[in-house]
Order: structure tokens, then C-alpha cells, then sequence
């Protein structure tokens, strides 16, 4: 089976809608929008040919880009290998040179489009924030507990993880979620007597022995489902059954565990490398490590005291 190397872009106008363009019916996969972009050429590196296909398909000069990530895709008769820049300046207004069409949409939409594999997996990669807030595992409701989740709710945290050992009360999930609503915060809830069919969350954690036992995806497609992994194996098992992101641990060295042997910074990225969806590094995390896991091409860092 042969491998395509390719690369697509990700622009963005000031209503902070995404640039997607529909191939056309001749092309593999006709009909299907996805992200500008085309197939490496020989001698050319990865910027150099989204840099040129950009310009070849929407009359663009790209002057600022940054990597966002690679995926792997396989179909029936090839492998895609696509590599996703985010395009930061650029000139001119972008028009459909090939006479492709073209559409400026909201990312909460996408998916009201027909979408090649590749993008659906791309937009939990877009709307993830790059910091995971987990909550402190005992002790809810106790002031000291109350006092840190008020602090994440005025931070500029956007995913939270309600975490517990034990049962939670609904009517506490309940409120803590109306509170997370109201400040724009996505809630998963992480109890050891979740139901994947409560309404007051927007999605659920599963533990690594939980995800295990699990065949297939135990929730909606429009909920969040993420999964917590220790390694490769486990991480590629999440992505089987459906998770839409997966916290890889421990990368550094704990406090709360100093004698788990961590992962390391090229292990974690072989999961990156690896993996479709989004992965969250966890374990040793702090504010400054932020920058150095995205540039391994993370998502970003999890934790419940790292910010």
C-alpha cells in the first residue's frame, strides 16, 4: 500500500472561521471538503510545499506558519501522512484558483459538512483548549476544595474534569456543571459511578482499566469522551474505541508518585507521533513545560496543581 505525503492548512478570517474547500468529483474522494492544502513534491520540505500549494490553489502568500500536527489515515487502497500548519499572516483574499469550491465556516458547523476522515479528527484538535484542569480527587464540597474549583472558574482554564474516587451526589455534579457553564468551561465527569447518560456534563474521563474493558465508544458522538493512558499501547487502544483525546502519564517525574518510573519527554512523543487525536501530557507538568509539548506536537498539559 503506498504512502502520500501531504500537507493542508489552516486560515482563518477575522470572524475566526476556517477556510475548507470541496474536491471535485474527479479527484480521490470527490465531493468531500477538507483543508487547502495538496501532496509534498520531491526536494521540497513540509513548509515549502504548503507555502506553494496555498498559492497554486488560493492565490495566498503565506508570511507566518506554525505547525499544528500530523496524522496517519488509512484508506483502502493508500495511507495519508498529513501534516497541518496553522497559517498566521498571510496576503491577498483566498478564492478558489482551480475553481474548487470553497466556504468560510464556524467551527461549531463543520460538521454540517461532508467531511473527508482526516477533518473530523482535526476539529477536537482545533476546539481543545491546551490545558486540562483536573480536579483534586477527594474532599469535594470542603472549602478547601470549593476554593480551588471557584479559582479555575475564574482562570482562563476551558476544560475541567470533575474527578472522584467515591460516588458523587448528582445534585453536586448538577451545580458544579450549571457553574461551568456559566463561565464557558467544558465539564467531564471522572466518578467511579458515571452512566455515560448524564445530562449535566458535557462529556466523560474514563480510567486506563475502565477503557480496557471497553470494545467500543460508551457515549454519544456529541459528547467528549477522554481517556487516561500510561503507554503506546494503551493510547492506540483509546483511539480504537472512539475516545476523542487521550492524557499520556507520567511523563516527568511526581511528587504525589516519585517512585512510578516516568515515561520521558521521547516516549510521550512517540505517543503524539503515533496517535490521530489530541494527547495531553501529564505527570511533572508545569506552565513552562506548555510550549515544549505543544512543539512535540501535543495538545498541551493536564494536571491538578501544574497551573
Amino acid at each position: 500500500m503506498k504512502t502520500i505525503k501531504a500537507v493542508v492548512g489552516v486560515l482563518r478570517n477575522k470572524n475566526q472561521e476556517i477556510l475548507i474547500a470541496k474536491r471535485k468529483k474527479e479527484q480521490f474522494m470527490g465531493g468531500f471538503w477538507e483543508l487547502p492544502g495538496g501532496k509534498i513534491e520531491a526536494g521540497e520540505s513540509k513548509e515549502q510545499a504548503i507555502i506553494r500549494e496555498l498559492k497554486e490553489e488560493l492565490g495566498i502568500q503565506v508570511n507566518q506558519l506554525t505547525f499544528h500536527q500530523t496524522m496517519l489515515h488509512k484508506y483502502e487502497d493508500r495511507t495519508v501522512q498529513l501534516s497541518i500548519y496553522n497559517i498566521n499572516e498571510y496576503q491577498n483574499m483566498p478564492f478558489g484558483i482551480e475553481d474548487q469550491a470553497i466556504s468560510w465556516v464556524n467551527v461549531n458547523e463543520l460538521n454540517n459538512y461532508k467531511l473527508l476522515p482526516t477533518m473530523k479528527v482535526f476539529i477536537s484538535s482545533i476546539t481543545l483548549p491546551n490545558k486540562y484542569w483536573i480536579t483534586p480527587s477527594n474532599n469535594h464540597q470542603s472549602d478547601e476544595w470549593m476554593a480551588k474549583f471557584n479559582q479555575k472558574l475564574n482562570s482562563d482554564i476551558t476544560l475541567l474534569q470533575l474527578r472522584s474516587k467515591i460516588a458523587l451526589d448528582n445534585s453536586f455534579i448538577a451545580e458544579v456543571h450549571n457553574k461551568c457553564k456559566q463561565n464557558n468551561i467544558k465539564l467531564l465527569i471522572n466518578t467511579i459511578n458515571k452512566t455515560f447518560n448524564e445530562t449535566y456534563c458535557d462529556g466523560w474521563h474514563i480510567t486506563t482499566t475502565e477503557m480496557l474493558k471497553l470494545s467500543k465508544r460508551p457515549c454519544a458522538d456529541n459528547k467528549l469522551l477522554g481517556a487516561s493512558t500510561h503507554n503506546l499501547a494503551e493510547a492506540l487502544k483509546a483511539q480504537a474505541i472512539g475516545a476523542d483525546f487521550v492524557v499520556i502519564s507520567p511523563v516527568q517525574t511526581t511528587k504525589t508518585h516519585p517512585d512510578t518510573l516516568p515515561l520521558g519527554w521521547d516516549s510521550a512523543k512517540e505517543v503524539v507521533d503515533k496517535l490521530n487525536i489530541p494527547v495531553y501530557f501529564l505527570g511533572g507538568m508545569a506552565l513552562k513545560d506548555l510550549e515544549k509539548t505543544q512543539q512535540l506536537g501535543a495538545q498541551g498539559i493536564a494536571g491538578v496543581g501544574a497551573f
